[in-house]
């Protein structure tokens, strides 16, 4: 794949040295990001990632590897050239230890290595080094593996071969420094969901990444490049038209590449690149954008007339109500207003975007009437629509100007003027507004009842979100303005607590006020100024002893932990009781999975869904007939028959008349079980389908059954207190011992706030001193935006899809369908 021109050869004479590594360690924040709050050690692996990027964007490399392992060190890996291993003559040592120990040293200050790259280089390679108490090195380049190792950015070994070899690429295998980051825990979604913009932003590259600690994996490749991004970015949203692409160069060396859809929501997502870096604060790229969006859209209304029959005045903001798009430019030498490369400042992005987005989508409209006029349409809604936006804004700026002080008359403020010592608690209702006014500490507590459930504003423009009482008695209790008014400075209140009843109607409640909050209020989220309070939901007393229980996985918890105390397995009546540790182990997976399937029993009845633990595992995999007493091959029929036979026997207790069957499908050639229920007048079917069988929740039973196939013999038996239980079912013995361990148990379910005395809700909720509080973290906003769109948006399906995919995680008793 590489170029052999002298012009473009990377090698020694590629790198270019800035002299300086020492200051790293004394001040790593300047170079990696945060050191305390994990930040810094993220861009740790991220830093890495993008020196592969960089050779993928010089067409060298195709894949690149992410590995955390198990004792926390991590392994980026790429198929690359390989970093030159050649002497470097001005240095006296080979070029690998140069870039690996001076700063601002690499092949990206040299112009002919790399033409595009991410911004300041020659900084990733040393500054992991300098902040890693171990770094190993390993190369692959000119039919050889070299590898050298460092400790604390100084070299422990010489550069040295260590082997032979026919591949190319680079593999960096480090451990954070432990006296540099306060603590050394790797986010996964945070990672995974940095290698999944880069895949979409290089279509063709595969870029995956591995958890040890916890056994997960993915997988990135997008052939579709932003296009993909686009349409993943509007999963869970109704779409206007399909995804317009535009895509070319300059000038002769500035890339531009566009990706856009209108859908039906409300909000704007634009993402704005440059050499792969995100810019969360824009730039120049984002002003050309925005600049030729509402010009060619301003012209296409006016030259249609549509501005005039409507009776409205469009503007920018009408322009990108609903709009999803991904702007990435690609400069040879980009700059940015600081360090962390949030906002892009090279005046040459500007009229390159402006140019490229004015032109083709001035063509896109002239091509695609039809497409045209939707867009032109939501155009027009959203100018209407923010034309009521500012009356009702008006109007609630003069009623507050006439109130006295201009707060909503529920509200019951706190004493305590100076925000930063000031909390305040939004609660449901006014009863448990009462018991709330009545617990709390009137000096820096105030209390905000809203009555029922608040607007949800994924589904309202702002018109319809400053008509909601509750919102604008909200708004104005706050005192910090909405949407983009928003002014933290004039924020009344530091800590805002969104307390709700530890029920399905109080989760959806905070639900509501976390997607209002993030759509309207989101600099409050970033800030951390938005908590959430845990009260509890039971109180369970046995004997003398009470505690109080935050929610029913708590209780399940509680339970499953009383029922295996003293608790003893035996496999046989011969052989000795079974390990503590394995027998918790296998009771707290199969609680997880069984209450997943009692989640899913409207569309697979726990009558059938509970014996999969003992019946063979259903596979269509081709070595499947080397085990026929184990597994169930859906490509035999003989073999699925001798399946539903066993499932015959196990349904012969349950309720009801069954028939099964075997349904076939031609395209996969496939004997699928069937099940057919008569009970009490009413008949239903179930399929046992490939997509069932594909679930996670089924390979999960899948796992438990091959644990569970022999594991008690035919005289095993349960133990607890001098009680016996003989069974050779699992689940049934672990049914006996919960049946115990509820008996001589009292418990008390609060229902809501209001049931609580003010001291049980100050002793359990509100006592600074003892409470629980999470706070809301922003984390990956694109993560939080595609998830709010998907429960809380118009599209049913992305929600039911999203309900199948999490069942596992979700208790039965808090899903609601």
């Amino acid at each position: 794949m590489s170029d052999s021109s002298d012009e473009n050869q990377y090698t020694a004479d590629s790198i270019k040295v800035l002299h300086g590594l020492d200051a790293v360690r004394r001040r790593p924040g300047m170079y990696i990001g945060d050191t305390e709050d994990g930040t810094g050690l993220q861009h740790m692996v991220q830093e890495l990632v993008d020196n592969s990027i960089d050779e993928a964007l010089a067409g060298h490399c195709s894949t690149v590897d992410v590995v955390i392992h198990a004792d926390n060190g991590v392994t980026v890996r790429d198929d690359g050239r390989g970093i030159p291993v050649d002497f470097h003559e001005d240095e006296g040592k080979p070029a690998a230890e140069v870039i690996m120990t001076t700063l601002h040293a690499g092949g990206k200050f040299d112009d002919n290595a790399y033409k595009v790259s991410g911004g300041l280089h020659g900084v990733g390679l040393s500054v992991v080094n300098a902040l890693s108490s171990f770094f190993r090195l390993t190369i692959h380049r000119d039919g050889k593996i070299y590898e050298q190792t460092y400790a604390d950015g100084v070299p422990t070994s010489e550069l040295v071969v260590i082997g032979s070899t026919s591949e190319t690429g680079t593999t960096c295998y480090f451990n954070a420094s432990e006296e540099i980051f306060h603590e050394v825990q790797y986010r996964y979604e945070t990672l995974a969901a940095k290698l999944r913009e880069l895949a979409f932003l290089n279509s063709g590259v595969r870029l995956t990444i591995a958890d040890e600690r916890a056994a997960l994996q993915d997988a990135f490749q997008y052939d579709g490049g932003l296009r993909e991004y686009v349409a993943y970015l509007n999963e869970a949203k109704t779409p206007l038209h399909d995804v317009v692409h535009f895509k070319r160069t300059v000038d002769g060396d500035i890339g531009v590449e566009i990706a856009m859809q209108w859908t039906a929501s409300y909000q704007e997502h634009v993402r704005t690149y440059c050499n792969n870096i995100h810019q969360g604060d824009g730039g120049s790229h984002l002003v050309g954008f925005r600049t030729a969006l509402t010009r060619t859209l301003n012209n296409y209304i006016e030259r249609e007339d549509v501005a005039k029959r409507s009776g409205v005045k469009t503007s920018g903001e009408d322009a990108r109500e609903g709009l999803a798009a991904v702007v990435s430019v690609k400069l040879t030498d980009p700059k940015f207003s600081s360090q962390t490369k949030e906002k892009l400042v090279s005046s040459e992005a500007r009229p390159a975007v402006e140019s490229t987005l004015y032109e083709m989508l001035s063509d896109y409209l002239l091509e695609n009437p039809k497409e045209a006029k939707r867009i032109a349409e939501s155009m027009i809604e959203a100018a209407t629509a923010r034309e009521a936006a500012r009356k009702a804004r008006e109007l609630t700026r003069r009623k507050n100007a006439l109130d006295l002080g201009g707060l909503p008359g529920k509200l019951a403020d706190c004493q305590e003027k100076d925000p930063a010592l000031s909390e305040i608690f939004i609660v449901e209702g006014d009863s448990a507004g009462g018991s709330a006014k009545q617990a709390r500490h009137r000096r820096t507590q105030a209390v905000l009842p809203l009555r029922g459930k608040i607007l949800n504003v994924e589904k309202a423009r702002l018109d319809k979100t400053l008509g909601s009482k509750e919102v604008t008695a909200l708004v104005t209790a706050l005192g910090c303005g909405i949407g983009d008014a928003v002014n933290l400075e004039k924020l009344r209140y530091h800590r805002v607590i969104i307390m709700t009843d530890a029920d399905i109607d109080g989760s959806h409640i905070r639900t509501l006020l976390l997607t209002f909050f993030f759509r309207h209020m989101q600099p409050l989220i970033e800030k951390g100024h938005i908590y959430i309070a845990l009260p509890p939901l039971y109180k369970v007393k046995k004997g003398r002893a009470e505690r109080y229980v935050k929610d029913d996985p708590e209780l399940d918890e509680y339970y499953l932990t009383s029922a295996l105390e003293g608790a003893h397995v035996f496999a046989n009546e011969d052989s000795p009781a079974m390990s503590d540790a394995a027998v918790q182990s296998l009771a707290m997976r199969l609680q997880e999975v069984r209450q997943s399937l009692e989640a899913m029993a409207r569309s697979l009845p726990t009558y059938l869904s509970m014996h999969l633990f003992y019946l063979p595992v259903l596979t269509a995999a081709a070595d499947a007939e080397s085990e026929p007493d184990y597994v169930g091959n859906l490509r035999s029929q003989a073999s699925m028959r001798r399946w539903l036979a066993r499932l015959d026997d196990a349904l012969a207790g349950e309720d009801g008349l069954f028939v099964t069957d075997l349904a076939y499908d031609a395209d996969s050639q496939c004997h699928y079980p069937r099940v057919t229920r008569s009970f009490r007048g009413s008949r239903h079917t179930y399929v046992l389908d490939q997509a069932f069988i594909d679930s996670f929740i089924y390979q999960s039973v899948a796992q438990l059954q091959m644990e569970l196939d022999g594991l008690l013999e035919a005289d095993a038996y349960f133990e607890k207190n001098d009680s016996r239980f003989a069974t050779t079912n699992f689940l049934h013995g672990l049914d006996w011992l919960l049946d115990r361990a509820h008996q001589g148990v009292t418990l008390s379910r609060y229902k809501g706030l209001g049931e609580m005395n003010p001291d049980q809700l100050w002793d359990t909720t509100m006592d600074p001193d003892i409470r629980n509080m999470s706070v809301v973290d922003l984390g990956d906003v694109l993560a939080a935006d595609r998830l709010l769109n998907t429960l809380m948006g118009e599209e049913v399906a992305p929600r039911r899809k999203y309900v199948m995919d999490n069942a596992l995680s979700v208790k039965a008793a808090n899903l609601d369908i």
